[in-house]
């Protein structure tokens, strides 16, 4: 059985990918947990022990025939007040997703009076944390490209050619 000289590139090349590139993680918050965007949740309470980040997502799930997702500013949020919202991120199905994209407080409410029930929510987006930074070098010299690229490189490869022997 002939070795895909192709195959086996392509797989070195998504292993060196996957070892070189730093680990993005984006969260999908569904707002409300399991009980959704409705009136029986504390928003305030749901939201107090999660970490909002630059790049999170908010997926709001709610009944389309009775409710709204609109972003207001602070003092429309405390008055429940839905006459000028900054954003309608209602969409008509009931599942809308708001993409955290600026680092400020967002304030969400429920229009058509739910507000008034506790149909409201105010999260606080933060940059995301730095990635956890290796021990200092003791080298009087910086790494060269050779140690940051060749070795894991090297690993990545023999990863592949470990997967394609399995294959063989």
């Amino acid at each position: 059985m002939g070795v895909n000289r192709g195959v086996l590139l392509a797989a070195a090349a998504l292993l060196f990918a996957a070892v070189m590139l730093p680990e993005v993680v984006a969260v999908r918050y569904i707002v409300g947990g399991n009980m959704g965007w409705s009136q029986s949740v504390n928003y305030t309470i749901w939201a107090q022990d999660k970490k909002f980040y630059n790049g999170n997502w908010l997926f709001f799930m709610y009944d389309r025939n009775q409710m709204n997702v609109l972003e207001v500013n602070k003092t429309n949020f405390e008055s429940c007040n839905s006459e000028h919202p900054l954003h309608n991120w209602t969409t008509g199905a009931g599942r809308d997703v708001v993409p955290l994209n600026v680092t400020k407080t967002f304030f969400f409410i429920s229009g058509k009076g739910f507000c008034f029930g506790g149909m409201k929510v105010a999260i606080h987006v933060e940059k995301p944390p730095p990635p956890p930074s290796s021990s200092p070098i003791k080298s009087s010299s910086p790494p060269s490209l050779r140690s940051r690229v060749f070795v894991p490189a090297l690993f990545a490869v023999a990863a592949a050619w470990d997967a394609l022997l399995l294959l063989l």
